[in-house]
């Protein structure tokens, strides 16, 4: 929503001030965070009130797509590829006027494409972006997408792809087919859709006879489609070529980057290809910029342990460690302290890989094995910038563990993740990596362990009685109902819809350190932290799942047996 407008919607519906209005855009410009989220996440409006009110605005209706179905003829009138380029759904057809659902209808230049195109009268009604996307994926989706349908007719009806034996030759002939533009649309279209589908990764997999895309949703991967193998050379290569990366090259593993625009959203895409028996693996690693990083109460902590971790966090030295396995959400965490932590009075310096987020205030490095900036050799260096906040990214060395610890105990707040399973396993892990039991007692204040589960969808969410045989695995009382979605178009039919965290606090107490100095196995110091009331992984769990916010399969998906 334009900033000017909504401005204007929260002094006429919301009755705030001048004053407020001003520290909102205050907050805007240091969070670096847009203030149509900030004024959500204030609880000042609801999406859905703030989208209300724009509509009474502009005199147009709303319209929720999520409990709205449109008839298929009225969807063909627009055909997918423009549907997706202009973000908007058709809904109603009434004498060659069409009425189409947009989250932007003060978008003069979507007007006038439709009128050339289509030769109609357009409307508009306002609908929410979410609910935009999810009615594209729904109703447009990419196996029955004509844009694909078209490219896949442009490569067949070619009578025979050039083979060239050279290197450079063959290189070359592929940079030039690349560069198509069936080749540019297929790769184009298979990115909207996955960042329509709120997908974090893009695989794309040749397999003996066929190319095979799978998207990451939510944690799980679910395939896109399938097409000709002879597209994968293609493919590949339009993507290598985005990257920056040597097209000619297909024997070893590469890695690159490069920006997607879509609309008003900037996608940083990491890329990286890996040889395989029928080809080159390419995953796409997709970083919504727009998105920018959630505050600590954003997280899904639960009170009780958010007023503990706000008190640790601001403690002015030692360790703090986030642990979990990859995609666990540990970066996000970690840029939810900094954003909590960020204020004109700290150096704030963070060595990552790879820079996910760009955070205003705070200086961000990445770190380059080939230029020898290493975690190791990149820390020293911080080191010696007078910082009071470090983050690094991942301890994976002693010699980085060794220099974290020194950093901390010499007056610095450090912040890092870490693979381990469980918070007690962190402190053993530390000692596996040669790092001395009295730098480890003396240096880490807290460790939190993270899993991410699928919510429930708020849409089609309802009652309902688990097996018993799960109700036993999680230790849980027979009779009880929980929540779960029965499938409807805003969740892809699926009941789940996003993704909240479920965490594992332990904050390290004298009697935990002493633990630590005398070498005890992770499982002693666990079993004291849960006679101590440390909530545990699954714990916390099984409490969203009676909250309502997840199902216990799920939270028995993602924990282990203890």
């Amino acid at each position: 929503m334009n900033p000017i407008r909504l401005k204007q919607i929260l002094r006429q519906h919301f009755n705030l001030k001048e004053q407020e209005l001003t520290q909102l855009a205050r907050e805007e410009i240091t969070t670096n965070t847009p203030l149509e989220e900030i004024v959500i996440k204030k609880g000042i409006a609801t999406r859905e009130k703030l989208y209300e009110a724009y509509a009474a605005e502009l005199n147009i209706p709303y319209i929720d797509l999520n409990h709205y179905t449109v008839d298929a003829a009225t969807i063909e009138l627009i055909p997918a590829h423009l549907a997706r380029k202009l973000k908007v759904i058709p809904v109603i057809n009434i004498h060659n006027t069409l009425t189409i659902a947009t989250a932007n209808p003060e978008d003069i230049a979507v007007i006038d494409e439709l009128n050339r195109e289509l030769h109609m009268d357009i409307n508009c009604a306002l609908a929410l972006p979410e609910s935009v996307e999810n009615a594209l994926s729904q109703y447009y989706p990419l196996k029955n997408n004509p844009a694909i349908e078209n490219t896949l007719l442009d490569f067949t009806a070619q009578e025979a792809l050039p083979v060239i034996s050279p290197a450079e030759e063959e290189a070359q002939s592929l940079e030039e087919l690349a560069s198509q533009a069936p080749v540019v649309r297929f790769v184009d279209t298979i990115i909207e859709q996955s960042l329509a589908d709120k997908a974090s990764d893009i695989h794309i997999e040749p397999e003996e006879e066929k190319l095979t895309v799978r998207i990451r949703i939510d944690g799980l991967l679910q395939e896109l489609g399938r097409f000709p193998l002879t597209l994968h050379p293609l493919v590949t290569s339009r993507i290598k070529l985005l990257a920056g990366m040597d097209i000619s090259e297909k024997r070893k593993p590469q890695d690159g980057q490069f920006e997607f625009k879509s609309n008003n959203r900037r996608v940083d895409i990491r890329v990286s290809s890996f040889p395989t028996i029928y080809g080159e693996n390419v995953v796409l690693r997709l970083l919504d910029k727009s998105l920018g990083p959630i505050t600590i109460d954003a997280l899904g902590l639960d009170k009780e342990i958010t007023t503990v971790f706000h008190d640790l966090i601001h403690q002015p030295h030692g360790i703090i460690l986030v642990t979990g396995p990859t995609g666990s959400g540990k970066s996000t965490t970690l840029y939810a302290i900094l954003n909590e932590l960020n204020t004109p009075e700290k150096n704030i310096i963070t060595l990552e890989d790879p820079v996910e987020y760009h955070l205003p205030g705070i200086r961000q490095c990445q770190v380059n094995p080939r230029a020898g900036l290493t975690f190791a050799s990149g820390l020293r260096a911080i080191l010696r910038q007078d910082p009071d906040i470090i983050m690094v990214g991942e301890i994976r060395d002693h010699e980085t563990a060794e220099i974290a610890f020194q950093a901390a105990l010499t007056g610095h707040l450090v912040l890092a993740t870490l693979h381990t399973n469980d918070a007690p396993s962190a402190l053993t892990r530390m000692i596996d990596m040669k790092v001395e039991p009295f730098l480890i007692a003396s240096s880490v204040i807290a460790i939190l362990a993270q899993r991410l589960v699928r919510k429930v969808c708020e849409s089609c969410g309802e009652s309902y009685a688990p097996p018993e045989e799960i109700l036993q695995r999680l230790q849980i009382g027979p009779h009880r109902t929980f929540r779960r979605g029965r499938g409807c178009p805003a969740c892809g039919n699926k009941g789940l819809r996003g993704r909240i965290g479920i965490f594992e606090l332990l904050p390290v107490s004298p009697k935990i350190r002493r633990l630590v100095m005398e070498n005890r196995s992770s499982e002693e110091i666990r079993n004291y932290a849960i006679g101590n009331g440390m909530k545990t992984l699954r714990q916390d769990g099984i409490n969203k799942a009676i909250a309502g916010l997840t199902t216990p399969e799920e939270v028995l998906r993602v924990t282990a047996d203890v």
